[in-house]
């Protein structure tokens, strides 16, 4: 019997105008943890709909349980023991997990059509207690974790029975702790012989969970190594076709005035008397684990959730803030966490969205001055190097990085004093997060003050010229240059150590 479960073979497919898949093979074993690696456009996501039955391949050959078919739904993929946890989750919030789980596959109490809601959760917590899940079948889901939420996704995948699930980025929204809940689970799916096609960023991770790695470029599969036999830099060299030898691109310069403070800010339970100040040109990281209230302090900075006491000083002046606008005004801007929900409107243009803030400097009445638009527009697109066909297409289109790079421009436009940025690189692919270091760093040799969050500690300690570390809503330590490293703020960050400055 043959050990391959999924087989693809010499597949293409083609939009207008774009070739997304060009002789791309993959090949998935029983029982194994296959990741599927490339940069936003490589490929992966036209892959995997062309495996959920979302899209069908123009050319090339698909072999289930060594049965050629052709997958030309998602139902038929369901048929053939496929299924797919999207990074947005499919769930309905106000439904229990039962209902989630059955949802559109209910089942009914003999001749009468009625679901059987007793049935429905017996066997919903079948599945969940041999995932060793503490959670009941009746909870709502907007009561679960986005990690028990993900294992509700799981756990449909499993009530029909699936032999291949496919994970999409699983834990671009997981804690620590909730990543290795995850990965217990896979483990445990392992076990029962189910395979899985795994999507991340996170080379990390692969090096942890995955028996082999498939990498895509350009629509073009460049190979598949096995997980114990390659290096993260031989990944790196495969999926950009080039060494990337210097990941962290970062100079540095000597930093100029104090420009910005913030005194004692407290909001409810949230945030508790933070404190720390900003120089022009400086690039300040802030660190913490999840719930340490890193993007509560920059909702409060912009004016988005107001705080109980505190100030904010610009210029050794205080200023009130009490609302984005207003922040604006003083010169602050924020690039969120989650660009697609807060940063960007998916459905307009590249050239709409990075003048979104700014409409009033070309905009007079009724009169709008188009060629001042269009300049700025087209500034912003060489300056950041943003990779679109024009100006007019849509951003839903482009990828996670460039996406990235659209709202970094927008905040731009408003000329800022200080800009922050909410998780800068999450969910984008290297080389994506090579360039937007690029950019953050000459930002702040051109004199910008930037306020960095991010969870990743390798890119607070080589891109910060000083780091705030955060603990349950206070400032626990903050470091300089020299100071920098992964033990220390760990530290700091888990409240072993406490040294606020």
């Amino acid at each position: 019997m043959s050990k391959v479960i999924l087989k693809m073979e010499n597949i293409h497919k083609q939009f207008p105008g774009v070739y997304a898949l060009n002789a791309v093979n993959f090949e998935l074993n029983y029982g194994e943890v296959h990741a599927l690696l490339g940069e936003n456009g490589a490929g992966k996501s036209t892959l995997i709909k062309i495996i959920a039955g979302i899209y069908q391949p123009d050319d090339g050959a698909i072999t289930v349980n060594g049965e050629k078919c052709i997958i030309d739904s998602v139902n038929t993929a369901h048929s053939l023991g496929i299924s797919v946890i999207h990074q947005e989750l499919c769930l309905v919030p106000d439904m229990t997990i039962s209902e989630n789980i059955f949802l559109g596959r209910e089942l009914s109490s003999g001749k009468t059509g009625f679901v059987n809601f007793g049935e429905q959760n017996i066997k919903a917590q079948e599945i969940l207690d041999s995932m060793e899940l503490n959670i009941k079948a009746t909870d709502k889901i907007r009561t679960l974790s986005v990690a028990q939420q993900q294992m509700v996704e799981i756990a449909k995948a499993l009530s029909v029975e699936s032999e291949i699930i496919v994970m999409d980025e699983p834990t671009s929204s997981l804690s620590e702790k909730e990543v290795d809940m995850l990965f217990k689970t896979i483990e445990n799916l392992k076990k029962r012989n189910i395979s899985i096609v795994y999507i991340s960023h996170r080379l990390e991770e692969l090096f942890k969970i995955t028996d082999r790695i498939t990498v895509l470029r350009d629509g073009k599969y460049i190979g598949t190594r096995n997980t114990r036999e390659i290096t993260r830099d031989d990944l790196i060299s495969m999926m950009v076709g080039r060494d990337l030898k210097d990941l962290y691109i970062r100079t540095y310069h000597k930093l100029g005035e104090k420009i910005f403070e913030v005194k004692n800010i407290k909001r409810g339970n949230v945030l508790n008397n933070i404190s720390f100040s900003l120089n022009k040109g400086e690039i300040l990281g802030i660190s913490g684990l999840v719930g340490a209230g890193r993007t509560e302090l920059a909702r409060a900075i912009f004016g988005v959730d107001k705080f109980d006491s505190g100030k904010i000083i610009i210029d050794e002046k205080e200023v009130i803030i009490n609302s984005p606008e207003e922040a604006m005004k003083q010169g602050i801007v924020l690039v969120p966490e989650s660009r697609k929900e807060q940063g960007l409107i998916l459905k307009r243009s590249v050239g709409y969205n990075i003048t979104l803030c700014i409409l009033k400097d070309f905009i007079k009445i009724i009169k709008n001055d188009t060629a001042k638009e269009k300049s700025i527009i087209a500034d912003y697109i060489k300056r950041l190097s943003i990779k679109t066909p024009s100006a007019q297409q849509l951003v839903v289109n482009l990828s996670g990085g460039n996406q990235q790079k659209i709202v970094i421009a927008k905040s731009l436009a408003t000329k800022p004093k200080v800009l922050i940025l909410d998780e800068p690189t999450r969910g984008v692919d290297v080389l994506a997060k090579s360039e937007i270091y690029s950019i953050i760093s000459m930002l702040a040799s051109q004199g910008l003050s930037i306020i960095m969050i991010s969870s990743d500690l390798p890119e607070i300690i080589n891109m910060s010229d000083r780091v705030v570390v955060m603990c349950r809503g206070e400032v626990t330590g903050i470091l300089n240059r020299d100071e920098l490293d992964q033990e220390r703020i760990i530290k700091f960050a888990t409240g072993g150590i406490k040294n606020a400055n």
